[in-house]
């Protein structure tokens, strides 16, 4: 018999891959967060975070869900506009409520959170035929619906939150909970960081913005400090911030911060001056008996949709509107915190 040839050794087995980690038991930087970045893989780890009255990293939880649908009533077959799309919580329940035959335009300025949202309202099995997506501020409206070839909504919405995904996200600026470079731009494609405002602003003018944006207390202490000053990153401001109210015990420089960040980013989104073109080419997009809701979270924000609506009912361009302000359930407020300054108005179109 011809000498048999020894058997090759078996391959060597592969080396097992681990998952990536996270040092301690909860993670400390956004992009280390990867179960609740992937919630679909994780979903036990996203309840736990939403069942601590968190909201969990990449996402946001729509506000005052049933309290909106309420006032707005949408109904099959209406035309529904969502101006402030977000991460579409309050789009999809909008989406479900006009169907059959309703459509929804949803609108949004956010070049990076946009095609996230569309792509999720996509995958639900809402098509071109029911759903209209465009990138655009809510004072473009008018124009948004003439590009679309729809008029005379019947219902709009505007919730003029920062999203959670923007809150959450270093890169973006918006926070302190992560240092991060100081720009708070909606778009990251236009305008300037809130570090160039910062640098360019004399200190009377920050001291009115500081005021007219957030009502600072500390409005002048503050300017004198920070007006002129190069600061890089969000964890830097906060630290000058802090370092210019020195009497000030803990919260309430945290307070200071919270608002010195708020009107920087008013300011640079030049949010006030979109607001008030949207309100007075709001009553224009409404069809006869139309409703609009409007979401706010700071005073001067509630200020002048209370003003705008109020003038509207005498002039005789709404024929109803919200006489109290609506605030979130003591119930929502302890499950989503960031909940908690929402104020909700609405008007009615005549007709």
């Amino acid at each position: 018999m011809p000498d048999s040839q020894p058997s090759p050794p078996p391959p060597p087995p592969s080396p097992r891959r681990r998952r990536p980690r996270y040092a301690g038991k909860y993670p400390r930087h956004f992009h280390e967060k990867y179960k609740e970045l992937q919630g679909a893989r994780y979903a036990e780890t996203v309840a736990k975070v939403i069942a601590s009255g968190k909201t969990p990293a990449g996402t946001h939880r729509p506000i005052m869900v049933a309290e909106v649908l309420e006032v707005l009533a949408p109904r099959p077959g209406e035309l529904a506009v969502d101006c402030t799309l977000g991460f579409g919580g309050h789009a999809r329940e909008l989406l479900a409520r006009i169907q059959p035959g309703g459509r929804l335009l949803g609108l949004d300025a956010d070049p990076v959170e946009l095609p996230k949202t569309e792509a999720r309202l996509r995958a639900l099995g809402f098509g071109a035929d029911v759903l209209t997506v465009r990138r655009s501020n809510f004072a473009g409206l008018p124009q948004a619906l003439a590009a679309a070839g729809l008029a005379g909504a019947g219902v709009i919405l505007a919730d003029l939150g920062v999203s959670s995904m923007q809150l959450d996200d270093p890169a973006r600026g918006f926070s302190v909970k992560h240092e991060g470079p100081l720009d708070m731009r909606m778009n990251p494609q236009r305008g300037q960081p809130a570090s160039a405002l910062l640098r360019r602003l004399q200190p009377d003018a920050l001291a009115r913005l500081l005021r007219d944006n957030a009502d600072e207390p500390h409005a002048a202490a503050l300017a004198a400090a920070l007006a002129g000053k190069s600061f890089a990153t969000t964890t830097a401001l906060a630290r000058a911030v802090g370092a210019a109210l020195p009497r000030l015990n803990e919260e309430d420089r945290g307070l200071s911060i919270r608002r010195v960040f708020q009107a920087l980013r008013i300011a640079v989104n030049d949010e006030f001056s979109a607001l008030e073109t949207f309100l007075r080419q709001l009553p224009s997009c409404l069809g006869d008996g139309g409703r609009a809701a409007i979401l706010t979270f700071h005073s001067g924000e509630d200020r002048r949709v209370k003003a705008y609506f109020e003038a509207g009912l005498r002039e005789g361009v709404y024929a109803a509107c919200s006489r109290e302000v609506l605030r979130p359930s003591p119930e929502e407020r302890r499950a989503n915190p960031r909940s908690a300054p929402a104020k909700l108005r609405w008007a009615r179109k005549g007709g």
